[in-house]
């Protein structure tokens, strides 16, 4: 019989534990959904910092219920059954496990990096593994699994085979066991490709998304994604740019300078929805506005932003460089939708209307963040501060604002699996 003072602490919501969490886009969308984050784990201060500074409760009252390193709790055994223990006393049987391991080396867009090292050589590349041994540890009633397209067709070496890489993770959480009791359960797995903006995010995001249903969860399912009940059926609804930001255009605009309040009143429902206290009240003309700093662009590059503007992109001949082509962000997407997607260099994309590029909070509504969720460190930094050093082996790096933004997982993409996985697991 379970104890009183243990039915007092167990947890009423649903669980979810976040693994690589960055800034809490993932976790964000699942507490929307209705789950309750009892336990995250983050590498970088910067992005921890932003978790917790948005969160309330034991998850930032508590040391217990996080960690930086993952490798401290799955290089050690004791440590991470002791973890797994508690989290069952606390909270009973955790309902979701959550991670996207980090995934420069398997990026298109992450090809971009300050040094020209094979894809094995970055730590980030093994991650996988640590998050299936946690996996394995917790036994929840289900994990999500969320990466980049290029892991499909990643290999470890030139010479190996397209894809091998995506076989070696999905073997990696097939082979996890659970033991609940005399019973060794396994987990169900269902993977798809899905784009966020499908989903109503103003992007096109491409991702991998792997789900794993235990295997004592009664559940038809097949494992062909969204088709066999593992993932939400697409929704559509992403936003026009000029609907999700029009509210944040300031005339007054001024380079390296910050517009503090809201110019407007909320002027649509997308509008409305994101510009809303924790406590769901609107915001409106005159209240405070956070995040929308100003590149001090030089009047050159102000000059070469406009004439893009006014001529559908176009670079003018005197100012192409070999740097990664620039985009104007459309104001209105075309008939097939959404087709950026955020990265964590802003100056990849010049704003619809203004010659600039887009500012912390504008770059955070696109990843569907609302604006009362502020971030820690700061704007952008150089790239070697962002990319580490392998000539050094020193791995070690600044996570500033855009950077957090551009990793994290869509809001709205996370409610939308939040809110799916409930359903099936109710």
């Amino acid at each position: 019989m379970v104890s009183q003072s243990v039915c007092n602490v167990l947890s009423v919501s649903p669980t979810s534990i976040d693994l690589f969490a960055g800034c809490g886009g993932l976790s964000l969308g699942l507490e929307q959904a209705g789950f309750e984050t009892v336990f995250v784990n983050e590498l970088h201060p910067n992005a921890m910092d932003t978790f917790l500074m948005n969160r309330f409760g034991s998850l930032v009252d508590d040391s217990k219920n996080r960690c930086f390193d993952i490798h401290d709790l799955t290089q050690n055994p004791d440590e991470l059954d002791a973890l797994a223990r508690r989290m069952r006393q606390e909270h009973g049987d955790i309902t979701l496990v959550s991670g996207g391991p980090p995934c420069q080396g398997y990026s298109g867009i992450g090809h971009r990096r300050s040094f020209d090292i094979t894809k094995d050589e970055i730590p980030s590349n093994h991650l996988y593994g640590e998050m299936a041994k946690f996996v394995s540890a917790i036994g929840p009633k289900a994990f999500v699994f969320e990466n980049v397209r290029g892991l499909l067709t990643s290999r470890w070496t030139p010479a190996g085979d397209k894809g091998e890489i995506w076989r070696d993770v999905v073997q990696t959480f097939e082979r996890i066991r659970v033991k609940r009791g005399r019973k060794v359960l396994e987990y169900r797995i269902g993977s798809k490709l899905v784009f966020a903006k499908e989903y109503g995010v103003p992007q096109n995001r491409p991702r991998v998304i792997m789900v794993g249903i235990r295997s004592d969860i009664d559940l038809n399912l097949d494992p062909n994604g969204v088709a066999g009940g593992f993932l939400p059926i697409p929704t559509g609804g992403a936003p026009n740019l000029i609907d999700l930001l029009g509210d944040l255009v300031d005339p007054k605009w001024m380079p390296g300078g910050a517009t503090t309040t809201y110019r407007t009143n909320p002027k649509n429902a997308v509008q409305e929805a994101l510009r809303q206290t924790r406590e769901g009240e609107v915001l409106v003309k005159g209240d405070l506005l956070t995040e929308q700093e100003y590149s001090n662009h030089r009047p050159e590059v102000i000059e070469k932003f406009q004439y893009m503007i006014d001529n559908g992109g176009e670079i003018p001949l005197r100012m192409q460089t070999k740097k990664f082509a620039q985009r104007v962000l459309p104001s209105r997407w075309a008939a097939n939708g959404p087709s950026i997607t955020a990265t964590s260099l802003p100056d990849d994309f010049v704003h619809f209307s203004q010659p600039r590029t887009p500012t912390v909070r504008e770059w955070a509504r696109l990843q569907t963040f609302p604006d009362w969720y502020e971030f820690a460190g700061r704007r952008t930094t150089g790239g070697r501060r962002r990319a580490g050093d392998p000539g050094t082996g020193d791995w070690s790096r600044d996570v500033p604002k855009y950077t957090q933004i551009g990793n994290a997982v869509p809001v709205a993409l996370g409610e939308a699996i939040g809110t799916h996985l409930l359903g099936l697991l109710d």
